[in-house]
């Protein structure tokens, strides 16, 4: 396996690969220079990028240039202790890729932050070794679905004739995947309480949501996992036998298996549109105001009508004529029809300012549709999301999918999750959420969950301690890049305030085993985080497999280890149907046992 990156999902990778699997990896990393980062502006990004580096150092080990001081830079190889080869160069060129033994290599992962750089790569890798199998991270998902197919299209043309190879089925795929994409789901659930987890692909629906059990659930594949009790770690994939055990401790379970479609026709979601609403144009009082002025037209043009008894449509139309001062003076008329024609003259006079406003607030309305919207007043029971950048982008999205009321916080005027904010007309605080006064304009005293999604650490860390002093029981999610960092910290503000929920999540430790599953030839659906640690879900065939072959879709599992869930394209099938040769289920498994079903 080859892994190329130049930020810590590829050293997680490497290390999920060798750890888990026992593949034998190369790495190509940058030089010793490390990654280069963005400059860092301030004390808590520069304290940042200075424990981002120190992780990286650690991850690295005694990797160094191999090459005397003064030549050109190039790959340079070095040996770790551990038996990982490491390969230091800038970018991944031909030559790189052919040092690091892609012609030879089972798969490739390309990892960059920057997505040209990936595609670039994996056109020159695929052109080296066609047989390869490809795993890209990248950012557009547009552009990744066009990658994928021209990438496995150029692999079948390759094995000859246009007709796949024997090696060129799945093993030679192309696999486009994105950290920001497979961390969101996870991130987005934690901050919203009793919102459900889901896995959605190939036709089939996985929801699974956390409650506490009670004695009517039985044991089955419903439970998919048991939370920490004190000082008992959770338990993944728990058997009959500690399921019965388990009466009202928390747990993930499994609540709905359905194909898409149904579940959409069972409880519709409401889908945001950018189309602006008509009455966000016009304000109350201008609405009111309107609406007095027409029933006065109308109740002129009834008065007009009984008193000279002419037709009711020729009354309207006069009471409009005198109401634009059109029509010629009622000399000589009789006294009601000249009382109401100065009625209606007055009333058009009190229209003209009206008409002026509505032009003014439509024309205000739509300059400030195209700029960012502020906290209204009296906003509560949000989520004030901090940080717009890939994940937080990705995060916003799917809150607002689920219909959750959001704040962003922002200190970067040129973010691109800007776009996306003015677009779901989501408020958005510009600022840097270190300095004071920015939370609390977020209003961060009434919000119902603090999600921290920053690239600075120290950002988000000093943010969520500053709002625990504004309020002690606020739910915190925050992103920490470093996992043991991440660790520590939540165990302090879970001991600090045992009465609120605090989560601490990193998108590395829950990207890299969907990577290192696509890697393996494996088609990963998807993940769900499970306080420190996560849970697969990957489709497998039967046929082959005699852990599954021949077994009930109740019986086919392994404690701790793997459980079949459902098959694919048969949601509704019962729990003792007997899995046979051309069977394809879905199988919810942990990193070690999803390697076992190798």
């Amino acid at each position: 396996m080859v892994v190329c990156g130049d930020d810590g999902l590829a050293h997680r990778l490497a290390a999920e690969l060798r750890g888990v699997y026992e593949e034998q990896v190369i790495l190509v990393v940058p030089p010793d220079r490390r990654i280069a980062r963005p400059p860092v502006v301030g004390r808590a990004r520069a304290a940042s990028a200075a424990l981002f580096d120190r992780m990286v150092s650690a991850a690295v080990g005694t990797v160094g240039r191999t090459g005397p001081p003064g030549q050109p830079a190039g790959p340079a190889a070095a040996q770790r202790a551990d038996g990982e080869r490491v390969l230091e160069a800038d970018e991944p060129a031909e030559a790189v890729l052919a040092e690091a033994g892609v012609a030879r290599a089972a798969a490739l992962a390309l990892v960059y932050d920057d997505d040209e750089t990936n595609i670039r790569a994996a056109l020159t890798a695929r052109r080296l070794n066609p047989r390869l199998r490809l795993v890209l991270r990248l950012y557009n998902r547009r552009l990744g679905q066009h990658i994928e197919e021209l990438l496995d299209q150029a692999a079948a043309l390759a094995a000859g004739d246009g007709a796949p190879g024997p090696d060129s089925g799945p093993d030679a795929s192309t696999t486009v995947l994105s950290d920001a994409d497979t961390a969101a789901p996870a991130l987005a659930a934690t901050a919203v309480a009793g919102t459900s987890r889901v896995v959605q692909t190939e036709g089939l629906l996985l929801r699974a949501v956390e409650r506490p059990l009670s004695g009517e659930d039985g044991a089955g594949p419903s439970t998919l996992a048991l939370l920490s009790v004190g000082e008992q770690p959770p338990l993944l994939l728990p058997g009959d036998e500690d399921v019965r055990r388990a009466a009202g401790r928390q747990a993930v379970v499994l609540e709905h298996v359905s194909s898409p479609t149904d579940a959409e026709s069972a409880a519709p979601a409401r889908r945001l549109t950018g189309v602006m609403p008509l009455a966000s144009l016009f304000s109350r009082r201008l609405r009111w105001s309107l609406a007095g002025l027409v029933g006065c037209v109308i109740a002129l043009a009834v008065t007009l009508w009984l008193v000279t008894g002419i037709h009711p449509l020729r009354a309207c139309y006069i009471t409009l004529l005198d109401l634009f001062a059109i029509d010629d003076p009622a000399f000589k008329e009789p006294l009601g029809r000249q009382i109401l024609q100065l009625l209606s003259a007055l009333v058009g006079l009190l229209l003209l300012p009206v008409l002026l406003a509505a032009a003014l607030e439509a024309l205000g309305t739509f300059r400030t549709a195209s700029t960012l919207r502020r906290p209204p007043r009296g906003l509560s029971d949000h989520v004030v999301l901090l940080g717009l950048g890939k994940i937080g982008t990705r995060v916003l999205t799917r809150l607002r999918e689920l219909n959750v009321p959001v704040v962003c916080v922002e200190s970067d005027p040129e973010a691109r999750g800007l776009a996306t904010a003015r677009r779901l007309r989501v408020p958005v605080v510009l600022g840097d959420v270190t300095q004071e006064g920015v939370l609390e304009a977020a209003q961060i005293h009434r919000a119902r969950t603090l999600l921290a999604v920053t690239s600075a650490d120290t950002t988000n860390l000093e943010a969520v301690l500053y709002a625990r002093t504004v309020r002690p029981d606020l739910r915190v999610v925050l992103r920490l890049y470093d996992d043991d960092f991440a660790t520590a910290v939540y165990r302090t503000l879970r001991a600090a305030h045992p009465n609120a929920l605090t989560r601490s999540r990193s998108v590395t430790h829950l990207a890299a085993p969907a990577f290192a599953g696509a890697m393996l030839g494996r088609q990963v659906l998807g993940a769900i985080a499970v306080e420190r640690r996560v849970l697969l879900f990957a489709a497998v065939d039967v046929d082959g497999h005699p852990q599954l072959e021949g077994r009930t879709l109740r019986d086919a599992f392994h404690t701790g280890s793997w459980r079949a869930l459902a098959r694919l394209g048969h949601p509704d099938t019962s729990l003792d149907h007997v899995l046979e040769k051309g069977d394809r289920v879905v199988v919810a498994a942990t990193r070690r046992g999803l390697a076992e079903l190798r």
